[in-house]
């Protein structure tokens, strides 16, 4: 407890000492925080700057100045607490997410103009800080279609739903009637590699008098980059001399043009984007309106696995099915939309909203340049070659979610300094979760390399019903205080019912200092993937089945489904206006999370220090046939087992400088303190004795894998017709333990690391602006993966040796990119 005070002491300091020079990189820091908010209130007419709950507010032109035309980069390179992610493993390097204040992803909660979006079909399963993240697609929200985003940082389930435990993003579409915009742009990485191009296109309409329509349409493109070491195979060492993956047996392969960096699996995948969204109303009478707005999108993607070496499928004639090895692909074909239909207006003082929401996501699996060992061998004869295909369809992820809300709202005169608000509310959703199985010769034994397809027994459909209705107060007795208050009870299908609840105070002791604080508690329950996804993931050495929860496999292992998890929220702050155009918020918070789902660690039947037999009863009690040439076999599974405490602080500061003849100077100092501590771990059951459901490893993504502190200096200079934006970041440290066999644990450390940005632009007239720029100005890395876990791998000649710069560093591990971007408006 004394070192995180000290620790949010020290940062509150160095802050303060700041406070008079710096500021927001908006172009009208005072403009937004006057903006009128919808988030984290019932209330209508409340500017950011007199929140009760802390909240950032970004308009257009911040989000525009990203590198890449990418909603998650726009809101993680401007909101501390926000941290995105920069690479995944298997399909999450096809769907990269984001987590607030240092949860799960799955704790912060997605809102299109305050209407709940539907979460990805594609779980991120393997070990790492986002593991089982199955939150909303940002991707599928084109960057031009946004007028602003509010960032609510607090807990927020009794107000929007179960799980906004971390916060809520609220993303407000453009409405303008008229006018509209072309922007073109792309770049590239320093170091080679990561092309990217974006088109987008928006256009504000009014078909008829009293309507608006509002469109936006994008196409993006981006290619692999590629930051891994040489592959440990086409080296001859004492350790790999009786090893059949040894590349020097196959010479023709130094003649390859990727050797010796034969395993291409550490860098970007390529995709291909193309989303249309539109955003639309017409005021059917005086105090009643239409709306409707949606999504559509499509995207391509494709990641590298792991290489395969030439004599790993040889047929029964000696023939070796591919001479120079291969290099599989994990692709995804994802289509993802969704509407939203509704009607407001207003009678007899109740402002009304009826509203109803269906999304959906399907990702189709694929795997390219590919075989199936197993069925080319046993398709060979002594005298003829085998066959296998080279791409597979090795499943399909499906979820939808969808959901109707009425909400109602009126002030009382109750003889105070402001009106009774007073907020009513029911919803009912549904959601769906499917997994379809892979082609016959995807899951025929073992299944394609690389990926094997989804066994019948994975597939599966699952859906769940929540019904839930709520109330809130909110009133100002005298004019300096304002109290809300909400109460939120929900039913779920199967996990019965729930009753949560929010206070929020502030006290304004005059015009330059506010006092303001949260209490509450939260109920989250699982995704429906996290209760049932499953599949086997492989490596050229190992082979994990993810079991399902929910599964009698699992319960072989003594788990027998999820329970929900329960938290409770503290925040603290204040708002200052010390005078001079400086304007501060501070707030310290605390999130308790019980029964906290996490991703266990590696719980090995073979091949490990710690081999189970219940682990080896569980694989085969799923229906799994694993790859024989493997030394490494086991699972890993989704559990409550842990409770964690979350404590932080975060900062913001604005000011501007007026330079006169030489334009201004918008400042901006914003931070965030950030620690999580596994206060609980329940103990294994009876079948894991002697083995742990969370490994160091596993205990480290969840404490040390997000960076402790992060602060981001900004100065946004416009002069005339030139703008420069300058933007600095200091990303704290952050770490992680890995291990081979689960007997000795080597940490991977990242040193707080300074991250420059820079964009200047120039407007030729009204309608042209030419913006070059660069994120990560100075090509910076992260430090490199630990040289004794690296050397570990080297030893036993694992794939896993490749991996040079650690895939959790919050700032990536492509360096530098750098970019240019046309913009015409009209």
């Amino acid at each position: 407890m004394k070192s995180v005070f000290a620790g949010v002491s020290a940062l509150a300091l160095a802050c303060g000492m700041a406070g008079a020079a710096v500021a927001q990189t908006t172009d009208e820091a005072a403009d937004e925080l006057d903006v009128l908010i919808v988030t984290g209130t019932r209330m209508t007419g409340l500017r950011a700057v007199d929140s009760p709950a802390p909240i950032q507010v970004l308009d257009e032109t911040a989000l525009a100045r990203v590198a890449q035309n990418d909603l998650i980069q726009a809101i993680a390179q401007n909101v501390p607490s926000f941290n995105a992610q920069a690479f995944g493993g298997d399909t999450a390097n096809l769907t990269l997410s984001a987590k607030l204040r240092g949860l799960s992803p799955n704790h912060a909660l997605v809102l299109i103009n305050g209407k709940r979006r539907h979460g990805t079909s594609n779980l991120a399963v393997l070990g790492g800080p986002f593991q089982g993240g199955a939150t909303a697609d940002l991707n599928f929200i084109p960057l031009g279609s946004v007028s602003h985003i509010e960032v609510l940082q607090d807990g927020a389930a009794a107000q929007y739903g179960t799980d906004a435990i971390a916060g809520v993003i609220n993303i407000i579409l453009k409405d303008q009637t008229e006018g509209g915009s072309v922007v073109i742009s792309g770049g590239k990485y320093f170091d080679g590699g990561g092309l990217t191009g974006d088109i987008t296109a928006n256009i504000g309409l009014s078909p008829i008098e009293g309507a608006y329509l509002n469109m936006t349409l994008e196409s993006r493109w981006h290619d692999h980059t590629f930051r891994g070491d040489v592959d440990p195979r086409t080296i001859d060492t004492p350790y790999n001399t009786a090893s059949s993956s040894r590349l020097s047996r196959y010479p023709q392969i130094a003649g390859h043009p990727d050797y010796p960096y034969m395993n291409r699996i550490t860098g970007d995948a390529e995709y291909r984007l193309n989303v249309f969204s539109y955003n639309s109303g017409y005021e059917i009478g005086p105090d009643t309106e239409v709306y409707s707005f949606g999504t559509y999108g499509t995207k391509y993607g494709a990641a590298y696995e792991n290489y395969r070496v030439p004599g790993l499928i040889v047929g029964k004639d000696g023939t070796v099915a591919r001479p120079f090895g291969f290099s599989p692909k994990e692709a995804i074909r994802e289509t993802d939309y969704a509407a939203s239909l509704g009607i407001k207006g207003k009678v007899a003082d109740w402002n009304w909203d009826l509203s109803t929401t269906y999304g959906r996501d399907e990702a189709a699996i694929d795997v390219l340049n590919s075989l199936n060992r197993s069925l080319y061998i046993d398709t060979s004869t002594l005298t003829t070659k085998g066959f296998s295909p080279t791409d597979f369809h090795a499943g399909d992820f499906m979820a939808s979610q969808w959901t109707t809300t009425l909400d109602v709202a009126r002030g009382y005169e109750v003889g105070m300094a402001t009106p009774l608000n007073v907020a009513l509310g029911g919803e009912y959703r549904k959601d769906k979760y499917q997994i379809k199985p892979g082609d016959e010769a995807s899951r025929y034994k073992e299944g394609s390399q690389s990926y094997p397809g989804f066994a019948l027994t994975d597939a599966g459909s699952y859906e769940r019903e929540n019904w839930a209705v709520y109330a809130n107060l909110a009133v100002s007795p005298i004019e300096a205080l304002k109290l809300d208050g909400a109460v939120r009870y929900e039913h779920f299908s199967d996990f019965g019912d729930t009753t949560v609840v929010k206070a929020t105070a502030r006290y304004d002791f005059n015009e330059m200092f506010a006092l303001r604080g949260t209490a509450s508690t939260g109920f989250r329950a699982p995704t429906l993937a996290e209760s049932f996804y499953s599949a086997t993931n492989v490596s050229p050495t190992a082979a994990f089945v993810q079991l399902p929860p929910n599964s009698p496999a699992a319960k072989l292992v003594g788990i027998d489904g999820l329970d929900p998890e329960k938290s409770t929220n503290f925040s603290i702050g204040f708002v200052a206006h010390p005078g001079a155009g400086v304007t501060a918020t501070f707030d310290a918070y605390q999130i308790e999370v019980e029964d906290r789902i996490v991703g266990s660690g590696s719980l090995f039947g073979s091949g490990g220090a710690k081999n189970i037999p219940a682990v080896l009863a569980a694989i085969l009690a799923n229906g799994n046939v694993l790859d024989p040439t493997v030394t490494q076999t086991g699972i890993t599974i989704f559990t409550n087992g842990l409770d964690t405490r979350t404590r932080g602080a975060e900062l913001v500061v604005t000011y501007t400088s007026d330079l006169a003849d030489y334009g201004a100077i918008n400042w901006s100092l914003t931070a965030n303190y950030n620690e999580t501590k596994v206060t609980k771990i329940a103990a294994p059951p009876a079948q894991l004795a002697g083995a742990s459901l969370f490994d160091a490893a596993a205990l480290s993504d969840l404490e040390d894998s997000s960076p402790k502190y992060r602060f981001v200096l900004g100065g946004l200079w416009t002069w005339d017709k030139l703008t420069v934006n300058l933007r600095e970041a200091l990303y704290g440290p952050s770490s992680n333990l890995r291990s081979r066999t689960g007997a000795v644990y080597y940490k991977t450390e990242i040193d707080a690391t300074f991250i420059t940005d820079l964009e200047v632009s120039y407007k030729f007239t009204d309608s042209v602006k030419l913006a070059v720029g660069a994120n990560n100005l100075f090509n910076t890395y992260p430090d490199m993966v630990n040289a004794q876990l690296r050397d570990d791998y080297f030893r036993n000649n694992s794939n896993a040796y490749v991996t040079k710069y650690p895939t959790f560093s919050p700032f990536g591990i492509n360096g530098g990119y750098y970019y240019s971007k046309l913009s015409f408006t009209f």
